[in-house]
């Protein structure tokens, strides 16, 4: 159950806030200037390459793995693209049994594949800089002659480890947050594998991407990674705790979202990529369990759902029902994720045929040239009759045919990145704000 009040008392939203969230999705869009500001400093500005690596390998884990997925959707089919998980994880044995548990990152292991040799990258991103799979694997990269960049805390083990195996040192940024981090954690959290911070996506992101750039691995814009910046400060203006919820598009997300099991669809590898992190976010913020899943395999793979008990037309707007005896039944719902680039020229709309905010909570669409408002996704109207793909088309018709129901948000950004950031950005706060509200019920 989700208290709608504390959505509306800024206040008590930054009082639950223990771990400064909303703050940190604030900042990421500075986060963004200075990890490129960085990154070129570093000497990214001043690479030559002679060609393109014949793959890109991303590892490390949580939102460096999700930052490996981004890059491999917009780099689409011309670079092969490919993120290394830990493969192992292994119990750290303690001197002092009095000591605090070693940190579960540290037991981790990696591998790298079999074909990986000289013609390939191999980019390393930790937000510690501790954990001993990465140092051994950047060694073994060496030995077989990949080429290595490295992005880590600054003074760091892995850091330090970057310059003897002549990996390209890439300085990872934190947020900018106070040092009270607020209460100490409650009793239900885990010691040895904190929460993680928000908007770390964007600090290993944006040096990947420069670097990525650079290398021809992606066709971005050269000042997509700036506007990006623009587009999360635009969001956080938009999303801010005291924004009243009616106006508040990840606000009025999270309010949806209670009480439900979502169905997060995509269509396409921009808009499948936010749909896999606003799925982490949930489970990492919220402690929800979302479905994601690309259109149109999406529709086979979760159909089952929609004949089961959740979607057999929950309507948690019952009028007969209960409320005292009989708690809020879960239901589905599914949110469909798309990117629909505008002609040129054209005022993009979030939707299609230019459709805007239902009900205020979507907000207008930004303008397709990214150049001009930065009003993000739009949320698509349900009775919209624009012109839809088939998946998008078959997503609806299913929905409707048993009672669930579904929310639609789309960006109209030229830019891949862009759309990305619009979705990503939104769908953050939105797993935030969930969380909060739903810890205080």
């Amino acid at each position: 159950m989700l208290d709608d009040t504390l959505l509306d008392d800024p206040a008590a939203l930054l009082r639950a806030d223990r771990d400064r969230a909303l703050l940190a999705l604030a900042g990421a869009g500075a986060r963004v200037r200075t990890a490129l500001r960085l990154a070129g400093a570093a000497g990214v500005d001043e690479l030559r390459p002679d060609g393109r690596p014949r793959a890109v390998l991303v590892a490390g884990h949580g939102s460096a793995l999700t930052a490996g997925e981004v890059l491999a959707a917009l780099a689409g089919t011309a670079s092969l693209v490919t993120t290394l998980p830990p493969g192992d994880a292994e119990p750290v044995p303690r001197a002092d049994r009095s000591a605090a548990p070693a940190a579960f990152t540290a037991g981790l292991a990696w591998q790298l594949p079999g074909w990986a040799g000289p013609l390939d990258l191999l980019v390393i991103s930790s937000a510690d800089g501790g954990e001993r799979g990465l140092i051994a694997l950047a060694e073994q990269a060496y030995a077989r002659g990949c080429a290595l960049v490295v992005t880590a805390p600054a003074g760091s083990p892995l850091a330090e480890a970057a310059l003897q195996v002549r990996a390209l040192p890439l300085p990872y940024v934190p947020a900018n947050l106070p040092e009270d981090g607020g209460p100490p954690a409650g009793p239900g959290t885990e010691p040895d594998l904190p929460a993680e911070d928000p908007a770390a996506l964007w600090a290993h992101l944006t040096p990947l991407l420069a670097l990525a750039q650079k290398l021809g691995v992606t066709q971005l814009r050269y000042d997509a990674l700036d506007a990006a910046a623009d587009l999360l400060d635009a969001t956080a203006v938009r999303c801010r705790p005291d924004a009243a919820a009616y106006t508040n598009p990840a606000k009025g997300l999270a309010a949806r979202l209670a009480g439900t099991v979502p169905l997060l669809w995509a269509e396409g590898p921009v808009a499948g990529a936010a749909a896999v992190r606003f799925a982490a976010q949930l489970a990492d913020r919220a402690g929800r369990p979302a479905l994601a899943g690309l259109l149109p395999q999406a529709l086979v793979a979760h159909r089952g759902m929609f004949t089961g008990q959740l979607g057999a037309g929950a309507d948690p707007d019952d009028f007969f029902r209960d409320r005292v005896e009989e708690p809020d039944p879960l239901h589905l719902q599914v949110l469909l994720l798309r990117h629909v680039p505008a002609a040129s020229g054209a005022n993009g709309a979030g939707g299609a045929n230019g459709a805007g905010g239902a009900n205020g909570t979507g907000g207008a669409a930004g303008r397709s040239d990214d150049g001009g408002e930065d009003a993000g996704p739009a949320e698509v109207p349900a009775d919209d009759e624009g012109p839809r793909s088939f998946g998008a088309s078959r997503a609806h018709r299913l929905a409707a045919a048993h009672d669930v129901r579904l929310t639609e948000y789309a960006s109209a950004r030229s830019e891949p990145l862009h759309a990305l950031t619009d979705l990503v950005a939104l769908t953050d706060f939105a797993a935030v704000y969930l969380g909060l509200a739903a810890a205080q019920s």
